[in-house]
């Protein structure tokens, strides 16, 4: 009787102790973050005069990088990026954007939740939840869902965004499934990638973000292929 309890007191302990390592591998993620100027740039954005014909950018660095009015030569596109975002925080401010009832959104988001080690399952429902908003609250906005772009690592700068492209691979194949009406794959991460799967050097400044020459290959894409006119 004795020898058993011992041993059941052994299984216990075993499970004690499986049970702890198994929580220690949990990693945390934190859906609260947000940049330090987002609440700034949050208020800025709702003072902007809003029209149905605009083209919103919506996203985070990568989109803020640039000046898509003049890039694109047109003047009803408005960039919404926020350096450091991620998709918890367009979420929070998709509103303001689904009010203007703009003709088109360009979304352009995730990689700095892959950093923050945010579940890609958990992206994804976001990913989904942003288009439902949409499509629920502005009709007849077109929706543009663009594929994660890939990085970089020979940079070191970013670390905590490298070594994670399967992350990257696995959303991209999931938003390339994306079906709804009034929304369009833009399949951006073919454009690039070098021979080594990685954004090619010549594009990024720090293997993150775009350089201008980058912007314009994403342009160049956006023109070539139709969809700043269509309807």
């Amino acid at each position: 009787m004795k020898a058993l309890i011992n041993k059941l007191h052994i299984a216990i302990i075993a499970l004690i102790l499986s049970h702890t390592a198994a929580e220690a591998q949990v990693v945390k993620w934190d859906s609260t973050y947000r940049p330090g100027k987002y609440v700034e740039l949050v208020a800025k954005f709702k003072a902007d005069p809003k029209s149905k014909k605009d083209f919103v950018f919506l996203g985070n660095s990568i989109t803020a990088g640039t000046d898509w009015a003049k890039l694109l030569e047109l003047p009803q596109a408005k960039n919404r990026g926020i350096s450091g975002d991620i998709t918890f925080g367009v979420l929070e401010r998709l509103q303001d954007v689904i009010d203007g009832k703009p003709a088109k959104i360009f979304i352009l988001i995730g990689i700095n939740d892959i950093s923050r080690n945010i579940p890609d399952s958990v992206i994804l429902g976001n990913y989904k939840t942003m288009i439902s908003r949409i499509r629920k609250g502005s009709k007849n906005t077109h929706i543009y869902f663009n594929t994660l772009l890939p990085v970089n690592s020979a940079f070191e700068k970013f670390k905590k965004h490298y070594g994670k492209d399967a992350h990257i691979l696995w959303l991209n194949n999931e938003i390339r499934k994306f079906t709804a009406k009034n929304v369009t794959i833009i399949d951006l991460y073919p454009n690039f990638i070098d021979q080594n799967k990685q954004l090619r050097a010549e594009l990024t400044k720090d293997g993150l973000h775009l350089l201008p020459e980058g912007y314009q290959v994403w342009a160049d894409f956006l023109k070539k292929s139709g969809y700043l006119t269509e309807k």
